[in-house]
C-alpha cells in the first residue's frame, strides 16, 4: 500500500558537509498492497572524471576507486529502474569520501558517512539511514560489482566509470527549460509565522514591472522539493516555466523539512501543509510585482487536497486549480488505485481481491486503534499472514529476497501505514471542505490516471462544489493523460520514467488560459469562513 500520491515518497532531512548542504530523501515505491522500500536523496550534482584522465582531487597515485561511477537498481516487481551515481574523491585526512547521487530524484545527493577500502573491495555506509553499498573492483578498474542495501533490503548494483557530461545528459528531459530564461527568476525565502519555520523556493515572473497575477504550486504527497522531482522528471519546473511564459508569476517551494526549507515533515499532516501554502500567499502579497488581489493556488495530487483547505481559511486566495486532486477520502482512492495498478501490471482478479481484503483489514485497524504501538502489532500480524500465504513471485514483488527477510519487509510496510500522515489521509473526506470553497475552481484529471481515478474524483469534486453553491468552476477529464499529466499508453506508474514528456503542453495550456481568463473577470468578493481545525479520526499515541 503505502503513501501513493504520487508514486514516490520522499523523506527530506537537511544535512551539512564541508562542501555543501545536502538533504536526505527516502523513496518508497507503492505497488497494490506491497511496498518495496528503496533509497534516494535530494541535493545537487557532483563532478568527477574517468580513469586515464587527470581529474580534480585525483593524483596518479590515487586510489582506483576515485572518480565518478554510474549504475541502476531494478525495482523488484515494478518494472522500474532507479539510476544512481557515486562520486568518490580523496578526503582531507588521506581516506576516501563518497557522495551518492539519485538521477531520478532531480540529480539529488547525500554523502556516505564511511568509506572503507580493502584491496579491491570497497564498503560505504550511512549508518543513520541503514544504507550501505559493498562491491568489488573489476580487474581492469572500470566497474564495481556490488550490492546496495537499505534497511535490510539488498539489491544488486553494478557501477561503471562515467563522466560529468554523462551525468548532465542523464538528468535532462526535453521540456526542461534552458538558460537564458526569457523571464525573471529568483530564489526566495519567507516565514511561516504560525508554525515557526521558514520556507524556501523559486519565484518567477514575466519581464516588466507588473503587477502580475500569481499562482502558488503545491506538490503531491511525500517530502517534495520545489520542482516536485521524481523518476527523472521535474514537473513543477516545467509547469512553472510554461505558466510564467504565459504571463503569470509563479512560486514553487521546498516542502517543510526538505531542501532549504525548515520545519518537521515527518510529524505533519495535510492540514498542517495548508499553513505552508498560506505562508506563500502572504509572501506573494508583499511583492510589488504581484497583484495581491489575484493570487491563487494550484495543487497536484495531495496538493489538490491541501489547496481547498487553504482557500477556505483565507480571503486572500483568488482561485484554486486541482490537478489530479482527490474528491473522496484516501481509503476509497487506495482501494480503487490498488485494483487499477494491479490490473495494469497483469495481476489476476484473485490476487487483486486478496489485496483488497488485506487493505480493508489493515485500514480497519487504523480506524479502530488510536494507539500506534498496539496498531503496529496488529498490522504486522496481518501483513505477515498475507505474505506467508503469498506465492514466491508475490513475495519477491513485496521485496522479500536473499538479502531482505520476511520480517524486515513486514516492519517496513507497517511503519509506512502506521503514521500520522497516512492515518489523516486515509480518513479525511475532502467534500465538506470543497463545499465551502467560494472562489473559482478548475479541476482537471487524466483519464488514464490510475492513482487518483478521474471518474469518481471529478464527479465528487463537482458535486461538492454544487452543494456549496459555487457556480464558478470547470471540470476537465483529459484523454490519454496519466497521474503526472503525461500522455500515456496505459497510465501505469511503471510508464512514468520511460515517457520523455514531463507534462503535456495541452494540459499546461488549459491551466494557464483558465487562470488568465479567471483573473481577467471582474468578481464580487464572497465572504470566507475560516475552516475548523481538521481532526484525525482518533487521537494518536506515539512511541517515545
Amino acid at each position: 500500500m503505502g503513501r501513493s500520491l504520487p508514486l514516490t515518497r520522499i523523506r527530506g532531512v537537511q544535512r551539512e558537509s564541508k562542501q555543501r548542504e545536502v538533504r536526505e530523501v527516502r523513496d518508497a515505491i507503492a505497488v497494490t498492497a506491497a511496498v518495496t522500500a528503496l533509497a534516494a536523496w535530494a541535493g545537487a550534482g557532483a563532478g568527477a572524471g574517468v580513469e586515464g584522465q587527470e581529474v580534480e582531487g585525483r593524483s596518479p597515485e590515487a586510489s582506483p576507486f576515485v572518480g565518478q561511477w554510474a549504475g541502476a537498481i531494478e525495482v523488484p516487481g515494478v518494472g522500474m529502474t532507479l539510476r544512481l551515481r557515486f562520486h568518490v574523491s580523496e578526503g582531507d585526512g588521506g581516506g576516501l569520501e563518497a557522495v551518492m547521487i539519485s538521477v531520478d530524484q532531480g540529480n539529488a545527493q547525500v554523502p556516505f558517512e564511511t568509506v572503507e577500502v580493502d584491496g579491491r573491495g570497497v564498503a560505504m555506509a550511512i549508518p543513520a539511514l541503514a544504507v550501505s553499498f559493498e562491491g568489488t573492483l573489476s580487474d581492469d578498474g572500470t566497474a564495481i560489482d556490488g550490492v546496495f542495501a537499505q534497511a535490510g533490503q539488498a539489491l544488486p548494483l553494478v557501477l561503471e566509470r562515467s563522466t560529468e557530461a554523462d551525468a548532465e545528459e542523464a538528468v535532462r528531459r526535453p521540456q526542461d527549460p534552458e538558460e537564458p530564461l526569457p523571464y525573471h527568476a529568483e530564489d526566495v525565502s519567507y516565514p511561516n509565522s504560525s508554525e515557526g519555520h521558514s520556507l524556501a523556493g523559486t519565484f518567477t515572473r514575466p519581464p516588466g514591472d507588473g503587477p502580475f497575477p500569481a499562482v502558488l504550486l503545491i506538490s503531491g504527497s511525500g517530502p517534495q522539493d520545489r520542482n516536485e522531482a521524481l523518476l527523472g522528471h521535474r514537473p513543477f519546473l516545467v509547469l512553472s516555466d510554461h505558466l510564467t511564459r504565459s504571463g503569470l508569476a509563479v512560486l514553487r517551494f521546498d516542502d517543510r523539512g526538505v531542501g532549504e526549507s525548515g520545519g518537521d515533515f515527518a510529524s505533519a499532516t495535510s492540514a498542517d501543509f495548508a499553513s505552508d501554502a498560506l505562508a506563500g500567499v502572504a509572501y506573494l502579497k508583499t511583492r510589488a510585482d504581484v497583484d495581491a488581489s489575484k493570487i491563487g493556488l494550484a495543487g497536484h495530487s495531495e496538493g489538490g487536497l491541501i489547496a481547498p483547505m487553504a482557500a477556505v481559511r483565507s480571503s486572500d486566495v483568488a482561485f484554486v486549480v486541482l490537478m489530479a486532486g482527490p474528491g473522496v477520502a484516501g481509503e476509497r482512492i487506495l482501494y480503487a488505485q490498488g485494483a487499477l495498478i494491479g490490473r495494469a501490471g497483469g495481476a489476476s482478479e484473485e490476487t487483486i481481491a486478496k489485496n483488497l481484503e488485506r487493505q480493508r483489514a489493515i485500514f480497519d485497524v487504523l480506524r479502530s486503534e488510536p494507539d500506534t504501538a498496539a496498531a503496529a502489532r496488529r498490522i504486522e500480524a496481518l501483513v505477515l499472514a498475507g505474505l506467508e500465504e503469498a506465492t514466491e513471485q508475490e513475495r519477491s514483488q513485496a521485496g522479500v529476497n536473499e538479502g531482505t527477510s520476511l520480517e524486515q519487509v513486514v516492519a517496513a510496510q507497517t511503519a509506512q501505514v502506521n503514521s500520522p500522515w497516512f492515518r489523516y489521509f486515509l480518513f479525511h473526506d475532502p467534500a465538506p471542505v470543497l463545499e465551502r470553497v467560494t472562489v473559482p475552481v478548475l479541476a482537471v484529471n487524466g483519464e488514464k490516471d490510475l492513482q487518483v481515478p478521474y471518474e469518481e474524483n471529478l464527479r465528487e469534486i463537482e458535486e461538492a462544489l454544487k452543494r456549496g453553491g459555487n457556480t464558478r468552476y470547470e471540470v476537465h477529464a483529459l484523454p490519454d493523460h496519466n497521474h503526472l499529466f503525461q500522455r500515456a499508453e496505459t497510465g501505469a506508474p511503471s510508464e512514468y520514467q520511460q515517457i520523455e514528456e514531463t507534462w503535456s503542453v495541452e494540459s499546461m495550456e488549459l491551466i494557464a488560459q483558465w487562470i488568465l481568463k479567471t483573473v481577467a473577470e471582474p468578481t464580487t468578493p464572497e465572504p470566507t469562513t475560516p475552516a475548523e481545525p481538521a481532526t484525525p479520526p482518533a487521537p494518536l499515541s506515539r512511541d517515545k
